[in-house]
């Protein structure tokens, strides 16, 4: 149950992640973040795989990358 959890959250929160990588839409990972980190937590207290905590990480390195590059506000 927590890896669909998981993956839901992450479907729900990669649109949020890809509307920030416009330019002066970066704040917008910022209300991603705390989603992703409730995926990634969901996902690893399943019991029945590892796919959606994955899918968190990888939604989140993207998030991270991209308000690395914008300095963390743009």
């Amino acid at each position: 149950m927590g890896n669909l959890v998981a993956i839901l959250l992450g479907i729900i929160v990669l649109p949020i992640v890809i509307l920030g990588t416009i330019p002066f839409l970066g704040w917008a990972n910022w209300l991603a973040l705390p989603l992703i980190a409730a995926g990634i937590v969901a996902g690893q207290l399943s019991s029945s795989g590892n796919g959606g905590r994955n899918f968190c990480i990888v939604v989140g390195i993207i998030a991270a990358v991209r308000l690395s590059l914008g300095g963390g506000i743009i």
